[in-house]
């Protein structure tokens, strides 16, 4: 059963002379219930903003400009005594609510989207270290969460949740009483996670949950993760530009250059069965343990502005595999399974199928044989393209 579902959610950021940066252009994605869902890509390809703007927490001149993000909650003023949606709210085009009681977050007010924060949406931020207050303890901080959220709550209860939380995440609960800088990195990184845990949330999002972690240390925070998604069924939206993370924890995954989406499907198609050129190129960046000697092999170049980009595909000029018609408009999304067993070309707007935005989908085989050389990707290479 669908949890989210993001429709051509374009995020703009507006600046001083009038323009906008295009952070995320019409970006499609669903999350099911009880899965885990990635978005990869390099820093500055929108994945943070998108993140963000789910839970209304965008810088200032951040906006959404259109799109739609429909989420499987309703706020308790819309309910029933049965806990469904009224029917004269769905029926009333003035509220975000859908005749399937999947609520718009887009569409909600701050009060709102206050309502549905921590209680049906959290956030891991990206720079846990500086998530806490300094001058607050770890275990407060927790409670506040869990007493906003549900006033027939005692302190006392409070304060005995947010202790348990804390040992869930490997913590002892007498820390609770300690301030952040008192903390390590990593337990700052299960602090937050408790915290996000605090009330229950149907959606975690963790913003690069293992960034500036050494690995044996990410590896914890990882299992951390999924032991709490084994116990309390909640679904993960985890952000990051380590295709290895992806690799480890995701279920299903969407790769993200320039603002767009370049390839999105199950993970064991996104490595196994890569059909774009750009999740070729971030694949060749990364080492294998079961390659021995492997040379690493960089892309060339550097992202767009997305100050008001030029039309064509995004990656068109850092790909070795650029033709005429990728200058003209950005690729749709091509479902793979249609183009491997058909030969054909078909669009598709199935969000749990293998697709990827490429006007050269059908010449996969040759594209994945070429881009293992390393001489594909030199400068001089794609500039003769």
């Amino acid at each position: 059963m669908t949890l989210l579902e993001v429709n051509d959610l374009s995020i703009r950021y507006a600046v001083e002379d009038g323009s906008s940066v295009h952070a995320a252009d019409d970006v499609s994605f669903t999350v099911e219930r009880g899965e885990t869902y990635g978005l990869v890509g390099e820093s500055g390809c929108g994945k943070t903003t998108l993140a963000k703007s789910l839970v209304h927490l965008l810088d200032s001149n951040g906006y959404i400009e259109s799109g739609e993000v429909w989420f499987d909650a309703t706020l308790p003023a819309w309910e029933d005594d049965d806990g469904n949606p009224r029917r004269e709210i769905v029926e009333d085009d003035s509220y975000p609510v859908r005749a399937d009681g999947k609520t718009n977050l887009a569409a909600l007010s701050t009060q709102q989207i206050r309502d549905i924060r921590w209680r049906d949406v959290a956030l891991i931020p990206q720079s846990a270290m500086n998530a806490l207050n300094p001058v607050y303890k770890v275990g407060d901080q927790i409670v506040e969460a869990i007493l906003r959220h549900e006033p027939g709550t005692t302190k006392r209860e409070a304060d005995e949740r947010a202790r348990d939380l804390l040992e869930r995440v490997g913590i002892e609960p007498d820390r609770a009483d300690d301030y952040a800088h008192q903390f390590s990195g990593g337990m700052k990184q299960r602090a937050v996670i408790a915290m996000a845990m605090a009330c229950g949330p149907d959606l975690l999002i963790a913003d690069e949950p293992t960034t500036a972690l050494d690995v044996i240390i990410q590896d914890r925070i990882l299992e951390e993760l999924e032991k709490l998604q084994e116990e309390f069924g909640v679904s993960i939206l985890v952000i990051s530009h380590d295709i290895s993370v992806m690799a480890e924890i995701c279920d299903r995954m969407a790769v993200m250059y320039g603002g767009k989406v370049m390839e999105s499907g199950p993970k064991e198609d996104i490595f196994q069965r890569t059909a774009n050129p750009y999740t070729l190129g971030l694949k060749n960046s990364f080492p294998t343990i079961t390659q021995r000697n492997q040379s690493l092999v960089s892309i060339p170049g550097t992202p767009p502005t997305l100050r008001d980009p030029e039309e064509g595909c995004r990656f068109r000029d850092r790909c070795p595999f650029v033709v005429e018609e990728c200058h003209a408009s950005h690729p749709p999304m091509y479902d793979v399974e249609s183009v491997e067993s058909e030969g054909v070309r078909r669009e598709s707007a199935d969000q749990r199928s293998h697709r990827s935005a490429c006007y050269r989908v059908d010449e996969l085989e040759q594209i994945r044989t070429d881009a293992t050389q390393e001489d594909t990707w030199t400068e001089q290479e794609i500039e003769n393209r």
